[in-house]
């Protein structure tokens, strides 16, 4: 009898062993990058990190917010991140005179927007890198060209170097104005995704790292060549519905 249950002993030991210790091993070693199970949700309910569940992007050992701001919209209304409290919503930066990649970056919001459009709980925070261009008139004809209809999707515009800051330091999403690019300005094709309490969310990768953006310049429904850039919005909005569940 006390053979028998020493084996069921070690056999409850070995399965701890091969289902717990690597998630560990994984936990510890990406502690600097991402970190769950903590006291982020309103009201102090732990969010504990299941598998599949998106991940903070940490920095310094601090979990990245979407810093203060406030802009005057395609309506001339101030909109700031307060706006944004409590709604799950994107963020990125463009400018109305982009022939390139904006164009995109915008049908795929778009496409996304009419995804929820019944979402009162969803929006799209869209800065411009061209405000002394973008002024409320130009963003408001920009929005109707695009057929915009979600109230919580803004085209943002104001102090250049306010918004330079917010994109180069507030979400380490390069911009620039550049002698010699497409009109000057140079930024990237990236999508950041914001939960409800104004953090940073991702996805893991294949390996175990977070994605801290998603790639938001390649179409749908591009025909993608080896070792071309595949399109990320149907991940995208595979993570928006997951955090408008929580």
């Amino acid at each position: 009898m006390r053979k028998n249950t020493y084996i069921g002993i070690a056999f409850i030991v070995l399965i701890f062993g091969i289902i717990f210790i690597p998630k560990i091993f994984r936990r510890l070693s990406n502690n600097d990058v991402t970190r769950g199970g903590r006291m982020h949700a309103i009201g102090g309910v732990e969010d504990a990190q299941e598998a599949g569940e998106l991940v903070y992007i940490t920095l310094n050992g601090e979990d990245r917010k979407v810093p203060p701001f406030a802009f005057a919209n395609q309506d001339n209304d101030t909109i700031s991140n307060t706006d944004y409290r409590g709604k799950v919503y994107l963020v990125e930066f463009f400018f109305t005179r982009c022939t390139d990649i904006c164009i995109p970056m915008n049908h795929n919001l778009q496409t996304i927007a009419k995804q929820f459009e019944d979402n009162p709980n969803f929006g799209i925070a869209s800065f411009s890198i061209d405000p002394e261009h973008d002024q409320p008139e130009v963003l408001k004809k920009y929005a109707q060209d695009y057929e915009v209809t979600n109230p919580n999707w803004h085209f943002m515009t104001g102090d250049r170097e306010s918004i330079y800051k917010l994109s180069n330091e507030g979400f380490y999403l390069n911009v620039s104005y550049e002698a010699g690019l497409e009109n000057g300005f140079y930024h990237s094709g990236l999508f950041a995704l914001i939960d409800q309490n104004g953090f940073i969310r991702s996805r893991l990768d294949p390996n175990g790292n977070p994605k801290p953006y998603y790639r938001g310049s390649v179409p749908m429904d591009a025909i993608v060549l080896e070792g071309e850039e595949h399109q990320e919005i149907d991940i995208l909005i595979e993570d928006i519905h997951k955090l408008l569940k929580q």
